[in-house]
Order: C-alpha cells, then sequence, then structure tokens
C-alpha cells in the first residue's frame, strides 16, 4: 500500500541530490502538513488545437500564447481556459509519485487547476490547466500558491517515467 509523505519526509527528501523540489519561493509558507504548494510562474492562452493520438509520433501539443503580469505582478483572468507553469522544479525519486489539487481558495474564487499524475521518476517544471468559472473573472499574482502536490511513496520502485515531458521546461 502506497503511504502519503508527511512534511519531515518532504524535508529530508528536500536535502537529497537532486532534491525533490527546487526553487520552492517559501519553504516555510509552501511546506504543508501534507505536502508542498507551488507557485505560479507564467501563464498563457491556448493559441491553437492540439491533437492526441493512437501514436506518440503524430501528437501535437497546442501553442500558447504568454501573458504578461502588470506592473506589480498581477493579471485580470477572463473566464476561460490557460496554461500555467509553476516556479518549482520536481525532482521524484524512482519511488515516489505524487497528485495534486487545488488551492481551496481558487475553488472560493471560482477558479481551478486541472492536474494530471506526476510519475515516479519525472523531473521538469511541470504546467496544469487553469479554469476561471467566475463570470467576472479572477485577479492572480505571480508566485501566488495555486496547487497543493501530495506524494506517495510506492512499495516498490519502478522503472520511472520516460516520456515526453521529461526534463520540460527546465531553462
Amino acid at each position: 500500500m502506497a503511504k502519503v509523505l508527511s512534511k519531515q519526509d518532504i524535508e529530508e527528501l528536500l536535502t537529497r541530490k537532486p532534491p525533490l523540489l527546487e526553487g520552492l519561493i517559501s519553504p516555510k509558507e509552501q511546506l504543508q502538513p501534507n505536502g508542498v504548494d507551488l507557485t505560479l510562474r507564467d501563464i498563457a492562452l491556448f493559441h491553437s488545437p492540439g491533437k492526441i493520438t493512437t501514436n506518440n509520433s503524430q501528437r501535437v501539443v497546442s501553442e500558447l500564447s504568454h501573458l504578461v503580469f502588470d506592473g506589480l505582478g498581477f493579471i485580470h483572468l477572463a473566464p476561460g481556459i490557460y496554461s500555467i507553469t509553476y516556479n518549482e522544479i520536481v525532482h521524484l525519486p524512482e519511488d515516489i509519485m505524487a497528485l495534486a489539487m487545488p488551492r481551496s481558495s481558487l475553488l472560493r474564487c471560482g477558479t481551478t487547476v486541472n492536474t494530471a499524475v506526476w510519475d515516479a521518476g519525472y523531473s521538469g517544471r511541470s504546467q496544469s490547466l487553469m479554469v476561471v468559472y467566475h463570470p467576472q473573472g479572477f485577479q492572480l499574482q505571480r508566485n501566488a500558491r495555486v496547487i497543493q502536490l501530495v506524494f506517495f511513496r510506492l512499495q516498490k520502485q519502478t522503472e520511472g517515467y520516460q516520456g515526453n515531458y521529461q526534463n520540460e521546461n527546465i531553462d
């Protein structure tokens, strides 16, 4: 049975090479009892349609048009869908996977974040889908905490993620 990592487990994994996460803006605020809050680095509009097929060689991901924050680091988002990129780079060992949920404050503002599985062995600066449902939109500041990533230790080490998004968005 998988085990959810505690704050203490996460703190220990942050000292390893590579660390579980790098680029935390405020570890004191981001570390939670059962996970880590990830923060917003970038936000973009979907510019073109994508295509998913049975063969990854034919896959086409949507092109993005990056949005600009104002002088105070804010952006007003109209109702719709957006691609968000996190500040933090995740380095999952081959015996740890992660799932994420939006922070409850987002939900209380009519906004959510849809995520996928962070597979064991994945390294990269991830992206997710932000959906603004509120008819008057939503204001968001760069570096705001938007999701909580929860880590699970697997019963056995696995081969690890080998997909196209390995090492994504690492400058």
